[in-house]
């Protein structure tokens, strides 16, 4: 299997053009009018529709072997006997949990909000809220994830920050955290592929309103609705990169009014769930360090522009 690095190319990170015209939108005393941004919302929402076809959830049943002369009562099948004489009976995996409908976890006080501002260095967008997490109300809180170790390994962030300072990113470092999803879970699949879809065009109206620099993509799975809903299709595998995203694929593009905006720049990072097991350690903060280049450059760059009007 090939190394997750090799689909990071294709993309480019925003270019000095980039980083002009972003340090325009900076000066720009103006952003969406409260009246234009809802509009925004309903239509991203419209826009999308089209392609937002309702899906029933899969529903798995259990194979049941049938073999001749077998009773119908469950036996543990051992092993042939090694070599000391014992028997070994094999593991079985524990299944995913599987979708689960808003109702199982009604009972749960989502405390989780947004911790987003105008005009940040990076918006991070992650799946939807576990269960600790949304009854904390901190994100990325379960002791698994690796979300604010990634954060920091990538320089994102100068030292290692924790979850309940997760409403100081904005002030802190410019950085934005927000889901696709807002209701909570014990895991992603119990999400279904329709409701991630839905969550697109709020996505997008948020972008447009709060026009960040660049949104941050934390998962595959997250990038695979956006795709879908703006393209009508599943992403294929050999379009499918980490890393930066083509132009064309902004957020939260403006292109009605006196004061429009080409989007943020998008970038798509890897999972931080400590569920995930597709990658290694070393693979995942590789395509992560690409990303926390960027960001402490235009920090950088962000400070010394302050430094100087302050003088």
């Amino acid at each position: 299997m090939p190394s997750p690095v090799s689909h990071m190319g294709g993309g480019n990170s925003p270019s000095a053009e980039d980083s002009s015209a972003l340090s325009s939108l900076e000066e720009s005393p103006h952003q969406p009018s409260p009246a234009k941004i809802d509009g925004l919302f309903d239509q991203y929402k419209c826009e999308s529709a089209a392609s937002l076809t309702p899906r029933k959830p899969a529903v798995k049943t259990p194979r049941i072997k049938q073999q001749m002369g077998s009773s119908s009562t469950k036996h543990k099948r051992k092993s042939p006997a090694s070599g000391d004489g014992t028997s070994s009976v094999k593991k079985v995996k524990r299944a995913s949990s599987g979708y689960a409908p808003p109702n199982k976890y009604a009972h749960l006080v989502n405390k989780l909000t947004d911790s987003l501002a105008p005009n940040l260095i990076c918006v991070f967008i992650g799946l939807n809220p576990g269960i600790r997490t949304a009854t904390t109300g901190h994100a990325y809180n379960h002791p698994s994830n690796l979300f604010w170790k990634l954060l920091h390994k990538s320089k994102c962030t100068p030292r290692l920050c924790h979850a309940e300072e997760d409403g100081d990113m904005p002030r802190l470092y410019h950085l934005g955290l927000t889901n696709i999803v807002s209701r909570p879970t014990k895991d992603g699949s119990e999400l279904s592929k329709a409701e991630m879809d839905a969550g697109v065009a709020e996505l997008e109206a948020k972008v447009a309103l709060q026009r960040p620099e660049v949104v941050a993509i934390v998962g595959k799975s997250i990038w695979e609705s956006i795709w879908r809903v703006r393209h009508g299709s599943n992403i294929k595998k050999d379009q499918f990169k980490y890393g930066w995203q083509d132009d064309s694929e902004r957020m939260g593009v403006v292109n009605t009014g006196e004061n429009p905006w080409p989007g943020a720049k998008l970038f798509v990072a890897t999972t931080t769930s400590g569920l995930a097991a597709g990658m290694r350690p070393h693979e995942k903060e590789q395509i992560w360090k690409e990303l926390g280049d960027w960001v402490v450059k235009r920090r950088a760059e962000r400070e010394d522009k302050e430094a100087s009007l302050d003088g």
